[in-house]
Parts: C-alpha cells; structure tokens; sequence
C-alpha cells in the first residue's frame, strides 16, 4: 500500500485539478471541496446541491464520536459551486456517479479517479485522503496553527498531525498541552495506578533491546538509518524538554 501524501508543491497541485477537470468537471468539484474545506471523501459524496448551493459554510459530523465540524468555503469555491450546479435540481447528489443514474458517486469511482489523474501526471502517492492531506498541509504552511487542525481532524495529539501532514513536529508544541484540564487530566494518568512509572519502564525495556541489537551483524543499513533518525528525534525532544523544565 503506497503512503497517501498531501500536494505540497503548488504547480503539482494545478496541474492534478487540470487533469481531474479534462475527465468530468464532477471530479474537479469533489476536490476542490476537499481541498477547500477539510472534509472528508465520504462526507462530500454524501452531499446534495441544496447542501452546498450559494453557501458560506456547511456542518459535518466526524469521527467515530461524531464530532459536529464547520467546513467553511472560501469566495471562490462558493462561485464554481454555483456554475457547477446552475441546472441541478437542490434534491439531486452532488457528485453523481454514472451518467445513466442520480445515484452519488461510490468512493470506489472516486478513488479511482484520482489515482488515475494522480497516474497521469506522476504522482503514486495519491488516495482517498489526499485531498484532506492538501488542505492541512496547506492550512499549516499559511497559519502553522497545529492544535486548529489536531481539533479538525479529531486527532489525540499534535504529534499525529504532523505525521498526517507530512511535516517534521515542532517539539515545542509536541512537548505542551493546550488547556489546563489537559495538563490536570496527564497529572492523573501519570499517577494513577504508577502510569507514568510503567511507561517510563516500557521505553527503557525499548532502548536497551535497541542498544543490544545495534551489535547484531544480521541488520541491515536501512535498520541503522532508522535508528539514527529516531535518536536524534529523542535527542531533539530531550533537548527541549530539558531547556523547558520547570516552565
């Protein structure tokens, strides 16, 4: 399974929703949806014209928790929306699937879709998520607001945003909780029941196996590439959280 990645590069970008528009302009919709709020493929295939028509903003529930999300639509994803949909009926799907049927597109058409548009152009690492990745990715390069999107995206922490994302963490922000009921609820995990103790344990169990298995003649380069960048990325964030002790 290749790794879905967001479009960083703005040329990249353009010339994906080309392609998407020379196949069906329905296509080029969904992504500039995707791309422009943040929503979810199966969330935007769900949609009807009424839901969207002449809107400034359009609610979700996400997540397993159904989380209640404010998709907004900026000024010119608003007017393509209304070009598009000038002869549809409010009733009908938005993103229809086959031209013989008003039934919405199924994701497998729209995977489909975008990884052939992705194929055509070059691009491998293209999926489902990559209109959600694009939109993040491009959200934090203009605002580099990570808790906005840790919310968004229903994340448990900042830390898997970067990852989503594809963007190195700033471990200042990784190493802090954002409100003061978090830090009180950590105080309770970290002491309740010897929580913090087990899991301290846990990773020196982890970090001497690794110490052991940095002797052993069997593993190859890419295992002592990885564990180079993983000691330094422990060295970073020990580094960080020694200058902010006490803070």
């Amino acid at each position: 399974m290749n790794w879905v990645a967001p479009i960083k590069d703005d040329e990249t970008l353009r010339k994906f929703k080309e392609k998407l528009k020379t196949m069906d302009e329905k296509y080029y919709i969904m992504f500039e949806i995707g791309v422009g709020t943040g929503m979810q493929l199966q969330e935007i295939l769900r949609l009807k014209v009424k839901d969207v028509r002449d809107r400034d903003m359009i609610e979700a529930y996400i997540g397993t928790k159904h989380i209640k999300r404010t998709f907004l639509f900026p000024e010119e994803l608003k007017q393509e929306i209304l070009s598009y949909t000038e002869k549809m009926d409010p009733e009908e799907y938005l993103i229809q699937g086959y031209a013989s049927s008003k039934e919405a597109l199924s994701r497998e058409q729209a995977y489909r879709a975008l990884k052939n548009a992705g194929r055509s152009i070059g691009l491998t690492s293209i999926g489902a998520q990559t209109m959600r990745k694009t939109f993040a990715w491009r959200y934090y390069r203009e605002t580099g607001d990570i808790y906005y999107l840790q919310n968004l995206l229903n994340h448990a922490s900042p830390s898997i945003t970067y990852r989503y994302i594809g963007e190195k963490p700033n471990v200042e922000v990784v190493l802090k909780k954002l409100t003061a009921e978090e830090n009180e609820r950590s105080r309770y995990a970290l002491l309740n029941q010897n929580g913090g103790k087990e899991r301290i344990s846990r990773i020196r169990d982890m970090l001497g196996d690794l110490e052991k298995e940095l002797e052993n003649p069997g593993n190859n380069d890419a295992f002592y590439g990885r564990a180079d960048c993983f000691l330094n990325e422990l060295e970073e964030l020990i580094r960080n959280y020694e200058q902010n002790a006490g803070k």
